[in-house]
C-alpha cells in the first residue's frame, strides 16, 4: 500500500478520535477500514506516514500540529493559539484542579499503586474527597487491591486521561524530584549573583566604585598613620613618666641611704649639745647661789 493512500486515511483517523492513538492502532484500523487482504498497512509504513505528517502540519501557516501526548498521537492547537481558542471555550478551558486535588494526584503519580491510606499519611489529612474529584474526572483509576495490607484496601493509578491532560507519554516523563529541587537551588543561586553584581554590568558604574574603593583605601592608610602616630606618643609619654618615677625613687632611695649613714653622728651631736646645755644650767644655778650668800 502507497504512502499516498495512507496519509489522508491517518489524518483523518487521528483528527475524529477523542483520545490520543498509538501507531499500532493505526494500523489495525486501517487494514479494517479499507479491506485489502494482500495489500495490508504495515506498522513501518504508518511510522513513515507519521513522521511525514508531522513535518508536513510544523509549517508556520497551519494553526494546529501533530503532537505525541498521553501515549499516541493527537492533533493540537499549537501555543501561539492558546489564548484565541480560550476565548471559544470560556471557563471550561481554564479550569483548574484545586491545591488539594493536585497534592493528592501528585503523591499517587509518584508513589503508585498507592492505597488512600498511604496518601493520608503523607498528605495528613483525609483524601476522600480529592480521590473522588480526581476519579470523577478520569485523572487517577483504581487499579487492583494491595493483597498484601489488612484489609486489602484499593489502591490508585494515573490514567491515559491523566498523561493526556499534562502532555506526558508516560510516567517516566514526570520530573524527577531532585532534578527540580535542583533547578531551583540554581536558579536561586542565579538571581542572587544577578542581584549583587547587576551594577558592575556598567562601566560608569564600575568606574565609580573603582574610585570609591581607592578613597576608602586611602582614607583607612590615614587612619592608621594617626592610630600609629598617636600610639607612638602614648608609648613616649609612658616611658617618660616611667623614667621620673625611676628617678624620684633613686633620689629618695639614695636620701634614705644618706640618712642611715648619718644616724651616729647626729646623735653624738645632740649628746653634746644635751650635755652643754646641763652644763651651762649648773653655771647659772652656782651664780644665783653665789649672790644670796653674799646678800645674807
Amino acid at each position: 500500500m502507497e504512502l499516498s493512500q495512507i496519509i489522508p486515511h491517518i489524518e483523518a483517523l487521528i483528527f475524529a478520535s477523542d483520545k490520543p492513538l498509538i501507531n499500532i492502532e493505526l494500523v489495525e484500523l486501517l487494514n479494517n477500514a479499507l479491506g485489502f487482504i494482500e495489500d495490508r498497512a504495515t506498522i513501518g509504513q504508518v511510522d513513515a506516514a507519521i513522521e511525514g505528517i508531522h513535518e508536513k502540519y510544523s509549517a508556520e501557516f497551519y494553526a494546529f500540529e501533530l503532537k505525541q501526548s498521553g501515549g499516541g498521537w493527537q492533533f493540537l492547537t499549537k501555543k501561539e493559539y492558546h489564548k484565541t481558542v480560550a476565548q471559544l471555550n470560556g471557563d471550561k478551558f481554564l479550569k483548574r484542579l484545586s491545591t488539594a486535588a493536585l497534592e493528592t494526584l501528585a503523591i499517587i503519580a509518584y508513589k503508585q499503586p498507592i492505597a488512600k491510606s498511604e496518601m493520608e499519611a503523607i498528605r495528613g489529612v483525609n483524601c476522600d474527597y480529592a480521590v473522588q474529584k480526581l476519579l470523577e474526572k478520569d485523572l487517577v483509576i483504581i487499579s487492583g487491591r494491595n493483597e498484601d495490607a489488612v484489609g486489602k484496601p484499593l489502591i490508585y493509578a494515573t490514567s491515559k486521561s491523566f498523561m493526556d491532560y499534562f502532555g506526558i507519554n508516560s510516567t517516566a516523563d514526570l520530573p524527577k524530584i531532585s532534578e527540580v529541587l535542583m533547578e531551583e537551588l540554581v536558579q536561586a543561586t542565579v538571581i542572587n549573583h544577578l542581584v549583587q553584581t547587576g551594577e558592575a554590568l556598567t562601566g560608569e558604574t564600575t568606574e565609580r566604585k573603582e574610585e570609591t574603593s581607592i578613597e576608602i583605601i586611602e582614607i583607612q592608610e590615614e587612619n592608621e598613620k594617626v592610630v600609629n602616630e598617636d600610639h607612638l606618643l602614648l608609648v613616649e609619654e609612658e616611658m617618660t613618666v616611667a623614667e621620673s618615677d625611676e628617678s624620684f625613687f633613686a633620689e629618695a632611695t639614695d636620701e634614705r641611704i644618706i640618712s642611715e649613714d648619718r644616724k651616729p653622728a647626729i646623735a653624738a651631736e645632740d649628746k653634746r649639745d644635751t650635755e652643754i646645755v646641763f652644763s651651762l644650767a649648773a653655771e647659772q644655778k652656782q651664780k644665783e647661789n653665789k649672790a644670796g650668800h653674799s646678800e645674807s
